[in-house]
């Protein structure tokens, strides 16, 4: 007899039952009036975002959906890295593709080798994409070729902490070893990026035995933990020369944004050993929410960006509606002063972000939109209308959706799932939109490799039962890869209870 409450036995059941499932697909979307059918629609579309990348870009990093070739720009250059492979490949599995991530698999041990790249990369970037992608699907599938490629992977990029305060270089050069920062930041690091690697790292170094890893991401931690804070906010600059932050400018979404979320997630992930990490979560958001929050006057919740101590602009990045999540998870996970408000936040924020959605023409939300006198919740500039087929409120729906059942976030989700076949599909793909407020938008001829790890996904696990990929058992890293909850989970593999010889009996 099958054990129930075994994660293995659940995600095989889950797979057989995804792979076993029809795959009718019909336009109507009145034919969707069951959650399995749409979870299934949503199955429909990775097979059409991965066989068009297989088709048009196979081995490149992503996929120009509209020109049907690949993306040779995108924030990986044009090397062979196969990102959309590496990025994709556990949600292919956790959806019951098994024939197609057996392809990228094979791929991977055969054609992925990162030290042959002569072209800069970002060390936050590859770290979530690839090395995240890789453990999730060692800890999935327990095959020692995933663990092995990720510490690959993050060997070619530990020469980018080589600096006097250990926080590392944004950019370097796997050939090479050549570092550098971005030009736009001057001498500086990015919050968001030297602070969004420590699940990956920690958990690289329990399964590996190799504590290197831990080293480099708990030295940053001390940095963080240790520097005076303006007003107890963190700045989204530091210097990793001197230690010391660049200009006082602070934000929940871009530059900031996923140093919030793994300080939660380390907590959580550690099966809250890391009280470190929880402290000072808590402590900054205080410090965020006091000084951050704000409320339309329609009584809509935003999170502003501050600069010197005052609000910068009144205005929320798409990429923040992550944080509607990551506030109920808070919420949840441990009941202290802060949990009421942390829980009453995450609804609001949740709102507003599929405001976002519902005020444009094609139902899908700009990169940024505004709060400023009779604007509310849309974007004003051109270059924040965009939809770069993002995922963040998405992954709040499906957060929000695990905890409170309530059906407006399946529903919204659907909505989005509606407006993304008729609005950014195409025949090669998946496209990104230059205008969200037209009615027939442009498309920006570009499929991210983060649609099929992320937003897919959470759509994908939005429609299903809770124990596919429990929030009990699992925690997400920022580009949607699940991580083993340590101690709950036994899929969590770590070095010394198995041996590393490279023993692949488990091999997918």
């Amino acid at each position: 007899m099958e054990n129930q409450s075994d994660p293995r036995e659940r995600m095989a059941r889950a797979a057989r039952s995804a792979s076993s499932s029809p795959n009718v697909i019909r336009e109507d979307p009145v034919y969707y009036n069951s959650t399995k059918q749409k979870q299934q629609k949503v199955v429909e579309m990775m097979r059409h975002a991965w066989n068009n990348y297989k088709l048009y870009a196979w081995g490149k990093n992503e996929l120009k959906p509209m020109s049907k070739r690949a993306h040779l720009t995108s924030v990986f250059g044009g090397g062979d890295l196969g990102a959309t492979i590496v990025d994709g490949m556990d949600t292919l599995y956790i959806m019951g593709l098994i024939d197609e991530f057996r392809e990228g698999r094979d791929w991977i041990a055969e054609h992925f080798h990162i030290n042959e790249i002569d072209t800069d990369l970002s060390v936050f970037e590859t770290t979530i994409r690839f090395v995240g992608g890789l453990l999730s699907c060692y800890a999935l599938t327990g095959d020692t070729v995933f663990r092995d490629k990720a510490a690959e992977v993050a060997d070619a990029l530990l020469p980018a902490f080589e600096t006097p305060t250990g926080l590392p270089f944004a950019l370097i050069n796997p050939s090479n070893k050549a570092n550098r920062q971005y030009h736009w930041a001057g001498a500086n690091s990015i919050l968001s990026e030297v602070g969004t690697l420590h699940m990956e790292f920690t958990y690289l170094s329990d399964v590996t035995g190799k504590e290197v890893y831990r080293q480099k991401v708990n030295r940053i931690r001390d940095v963080l933990h240790n520097i005076q804070k303006p007003d107890g906010l963190y700045p989204n600059y530091i210097n990793p020369r001197t230690g010391q932050w660049g200009q006082k400018h602070t934000s929940l979404g871009a530059l900031g944004d996923s140093f919030y979320e793994y300080l939660l997630k380390a907590w959580l992930v550690s099966n809250n050993e890391d009280e470190q990490a929880r402290v000072m979560f808590d402590e900054a958001m205080q410090a965020a929410l006091d000084k951050m929050l704000r409320i339309s006057p329609s009584g809509m919740a935003y999170l502003a960006e501050v600069k010197y101590g005052r609000i910068f602009e009144e205005k929320m990045d798409h990429l923040s509606c992550f944080a509607g999540g990551m506030f109920a998870l808070a919420s949840t996970t441990l009941q202290n002063s802060l949990s009421e408000r942390y829980m009453d936040v995450a609804r609001k924020l949740t709102h507003t972000c599929h405001e976002s959605y519902d005020r444009s023409d094609t139902k899908l939300s700009p990169e940024a939109f505004r709060f400023s006198g009779a604007v509310e919740a849309r974007a004003m500039k051109s270059n924040e209308k965009m939809y770069l087929l993002r995922p963040e409120t998405f992954e709040s729906y499906f957060i929000m959706w695990r905890l409170t059942k309530e059906q407006k976030y399946r529903d919204w989700g659907w909505e989005a799932v509606q407006a993304l076949e008729k609005h950014c599909r195409v025949e090669g793909g998946y496209t990104g939109l230059l205008n969200v407020y037209h009615a027939s938008p442009q498309g920006d001829d570009v499929q991210q490799s983060y649609f099929l790890a992320e937003t897919l996904k959470y759509l994908y696990l939005l429609f299903s039962d809770d124990s596919l990929i429990s929030l009990d058992e699992w925690v997400f890293n920022t580009e949607a890869h699940p991580f083993p909850i340590k101690g709950k989970n036994p899929l969590y593999r770590a070095a010394d209870k198995l041996a590393i010889s490279g023993n692949d009996d488990n091999q997918v």
